[in-house]
């Protein structure tokens, strides 16, 4: 923790303390920031507020005096109460703030919500959904993918650039969110396919856990299977992301592709297998958890 702000510091709201909120939340602070804190529950923030951040008890208060909001949320009505309801960050915004939701939410309700915004206190919205997860946060490495004007989303990039390895404008507002479904597209279908290879090494009698090493370098490698291919040979469900939040991207994509009749078979396969998984209680279980399609839908034991 700083004793004090760092020269370039910025004031930061941040609202949704989930995974992502508080690795966002630590790395501002390890940055220098000046960051205030909102989230319906308020339990997760005394870790961050041992670090220097301040706690707020609504979005309002969490907004006031700072130049960046940033959401991280589970849905695009989550991101509305935030922001727009009673108590919400508009309350405190104008038209010097920015407000970047770092949620994964559909394109045509970021379009909404910008509008909204814009007509409510003046102030900017930059989408920003992000790939990478908590672990690229907390060190800086995030990839994010932002909609927005130019000037808008230039802006946010003052403070992105403590965030992201990888900070790219898109187009308009909502191509970041449009792109972020194209990123999960990728991610759904690569999980699924690491996931058959290796219960096929297994089946064949060969030892999964070598097959990241096997494999680098070659068309084959991919981060995937680097990252989830030791966890889903050791049936080890780190976190990472919950399987229902992955469905509720596939179901964007699914949504993008029908309003387009745009068919996509594998996309469409891969969704009706998450749905499996919600029905059978499994939703809140991390992405490696899908190993179980093999061994029957079955939520873990706690």
């Amino acid at each position: 923790m700083a004793d004090r702000p760092a020269p370039n510091a910025r004031r930061v709201a941040i609202v949704g303390v989930g995974m992502i909120g508080t690795a966002v939340a630590q790395r501002l602070l390890d940055c220098g920031h000046v960051v205030r804190l909102h989230t319906r529950s308020p339990e997760k923030l005394a870790p961050l507020v041992a670090r220097g951040a301040t706690a707020a008890t609504s979005a309002a208060e969490a907004a006031l005096g700072c130049e960046f909001v940033i959401t991280a949320l589970n849905s695009a009505d989550i991101v509305r109460q935030a922001v727009l309801g009673p108590h919400g960050a508009a309350e405190s915004m104008d038209a010097q703030s920015v407000l970047i939701d770092m949620s994964s939410i559909d394109p045509p309700s970021t379009r909404r919500l910008a509008d909204d915004l814009k007509g409510r206190c003046g102030a900017a919205w930059v989408d920003a959904p992000l790939s990478g997860g908590a672990p690229k946060a907390l060190v800086g490495k995030l990839t994010v993918m932002a909609g927005g004007s130019a000037e808008d989303v230039a802006h946010a990039g003052e403070l992105m650039r403590d965030l992201c390895a990888n900070y790219t404008h898109m187009g308009p507002t909502g191509a970041g969110q449009t792109t972020k479904l194209v990123n999960q597209v990728l991610c759904a279908l690569n999980n699924q396919a690491v996931a058959e290879a290796v219960r096929l090494a297994e089946a064949g009698g060969v030892d999964a856990r070598l097959l990241p090493k096997a494999l680098a370098g070659g068309r084959a490698d991919s981060a995937a299977l680097q990252e989830f291919a030791p966890q889903m040979a050791a049936r080890e469900t780190p976190p990472t992301g919950a399987i229902r939040n992955m469905l509720k991207d596939m179901e964007g994509v699914q949504a993008l592709a029908h309003a387009n009749r745009l068919p996509l078979p594998l996309s469409s396969a891969v969704a009706e297998l998450l749905r499996t998984f919600v029905a059978a209680g499994m939703g809140d279980e991390q992405i490696a958890a899908i190993m179980r399609q093999f061994e029957g839908f079955r939520p873990a034991q706690h």
